[in-house]
């Protein structure tokens, strides 16, 4: 088989998935057609409709673009047949009924952003950073009745350095994504469209499965009731979105939310009583389970987000307030 035919559909949404369409593009594939969501309203009134990355992406490039309400709408199914796509590559998209994923030829690989088994689900980078993981990476993988369940192709490893954030991380599995996408059409090219694959039960190394359900803002509060390095992590695997989340309470009883995106670990013992703030003229702290974390960046409510040395020298009576 050469590169020529392969006849591709792409299935994504969001920026993480641009990079990969550009990598098809780039390299000469032959990308027939994309799917992507629906436009979606915006605005303070909701009155404007703006579209996916995705489909800016694919417009720019002259590429046909559909953007089916419900995958399993007959006409958008005879539609995505009249291409007559061989191979459908996803990334970043919505679970597929049998009718779409299972149509070409060759079949419909994922680009997941973890090394699956683990952190099956649909916030794989979050969850990561947010568990203390010190390596993550990228796998692709036939799809199959289940999500994130199907026979891996490719897996390629990335690392996570403590200080990392959610946006580095992003970052870094976005292109790994693109590279590992290209490797993986090249291996179904040299295997005629069959390319060898496992069952993901036969990397499992004994550990948990550990899953990656979707981000809520209730997910996001910050629970002080827990060793700094919890909370460190899980700030970090927050940051910079969606955000965790604390309430500041005043002497008085009053309730201010906070978003904290940047903390330090100080390693110094704190007394147990969680959710007690100790500030200096530069610095923020907050006592958790075991140690005093330092907060170095943080949103008030309705504000810009701030370091923690403006933020001290625009409040009042922090000693006196808590968090919780």
């Amino acid at each position: 088989m050469t590169k020529n035919e392969l006849r591709i559909i792409f299935m994504g949404t969001p920026e993480f998935a641009v990079e990969t369409l550009r990598a098809l593009v780039e390299n000469q594939y032959n990308v027939v057609a994309v799917v992507t969501q629906p436009d979606k309203p915006v605005g303070r009134h909701q009155t404007e409709m703006k579209p996916s990355a995705v489909k800016q992406y694919a417009l720019e490039q002259g590429l046909p673009v559909l953007q089916p309400e419900k995958m399993k709408d007959p006409a958008f199914v005879e539609e995505l047949r009249s291409f007559g796509a061989n191979l459908q590559v996803v990334v970043a998209f919505r679970m597929l009924p049998e009718i779409v994923w299972a149509m070409p030829e060759y079949g419909t690989f994922n680009v997941h952003a973890a090394l699956l088994p683990q952190y099956r689900g649909a916030a794989p980078i979050n969850w990561a950073v947010i568990n203390g993981e010190t390596q993550t990476g990228v796998t692709t993988f036939f799809l199959d009745h289940d999500i994130d369940t199907g026979r891996i192709i490719m897996q390629l490893p990335f690392d996570i350095p403590d200080t990392a954030d959610v946006e580095y991380v992003y970052d870094g599995l976005m292109h790994l994504g693109a590279d590992i996408c290209l490797q993986t059409l090249e291996r179904i090219i040299a295997a005629d469209g069959h390319p060898a694959s496992i069952p993901q039960d036969s990397v499992l190394d004994g550990s948990a499965i550990k899953l990656a359900p979707k981000i809520f803002k209730e997910t996001c509060e910050v629970k002080w009731q827990q060793p700094a390095k919890r909370v460190y992590d899980f700030i970090r695997g927050l940051s910079p979105y969606p955000g965790a989340w604390t309430t500041l309470v005043s002497p008085d009883g009053r309730q201010t939310v906070l978003k904290l995106y940047k903390t330090t670990k100080t390693g110094r013992n704190a007394d147990g009583n969680t959710g007690r703030l100790s500030v200096d003229k530069r610095h923020l702290y907050v006592s958790c389970a075991d140690e005093w974390l330092q907060i170095d960046e943080l949103q008030l409510a309705g504000k810009k987000r701030m370091d923690a040395t403006a933020f001290v020298n625009g409040m009042k009576d922090l000693e006196n307030s808590h968090v919780e």
